[in-house]
């Protein structure tokens, strides 16, 4: 994936903020205590660093290792991170298909709307590389968009995720144009959905895997 979202990063908390509200604060969040007591957490694709802001007070013993492509998000990331927990994350600005990822290295794991980014092949990579990262009994938090299976809220879906891929492909460059089953791609990784949350009739899904 060669996507710069540099350019966004100022503005993407704004961006969010004005099309969809709350809405993605509440599916970001939605699972994150699930985290609270995971030593070792991995977290892909954190962007500006909201919900590393809230994993540091909520998982008060864990070490974090957040990766983003973007060098500008990861600015923002840092500067949201107290004095005191700065010891505690570990910052790379790396292409997560091609970044080293330990076996069993991590008993914690977060791809918050992340995954969206990827097309279908690199999207099935991706996740067989981070459930391999994975501890067996650990937690993988997902969060992203969905389209639900029919009926209005599926016509709804589909025309909203057009427009957000138009959109972030002439401005950042990715190369997806349509979302991966990334649900179906981390159960058949091995992971085991013990949570799930909806909202916007269905356009926004979380859930926590257990491997």
């Amino acid at each position: 994936m060669t996507a710069n979202f540099d350019g966004l990063a100022r503005a993407y908390q704004y961006l969010e903020l004005a099309s969809f509200g709350v809405k993605l604060e509440q599916a970001r969040f939605a699972h994150i205590r699930k985290l609270a007591e995971c030593r070792d957490i991995l977290l892909l694709g954190d962007g500006d660093g909201r919900f590393l802001k809230r994993l540091l007070k909520i998982a008060p013993h864990s070490r974090i290792r957040s990766i983003d492509a973007s060098a500008e998000m990861l600015k923002l990331a840092a500067a949201r991170v107290a004095a005191a927990d700065q010891g505690r994350v570990t910052f790379e600005c790396a292409d997560a298909l091609s970044v080293d990822l330990p076996t069993f290295a991590y008993d914690g794991v977060a791809t918050i709307f992340f995954l969206d980014c990827f097309t279908d092949d690199e999207a099935a990579t991706l996740i067989g590389r981070v459930a391999n990262s994975l501890k067996p009994g650990g937690i993988w938090l997902f969060a992203d968009f969905a389209i639900p299976r029919r009926g209005v809220p599926r016509i709804g879906a589909q025309l909203v995720t057009s427009a957000l891929y138009a959109f972030f492909r002439w401005r950042t460059g990715i190369a997806a144009r349509h979302l991966p089953d990334s649900e179906g791609l981390i159960a058949r990784a091995g992971c085991a959905p013990t949570a799930t949350a909806s909202s916007v009739f269905g356009l926004l899904r979380s859930v926590a895997f257990r491997r």
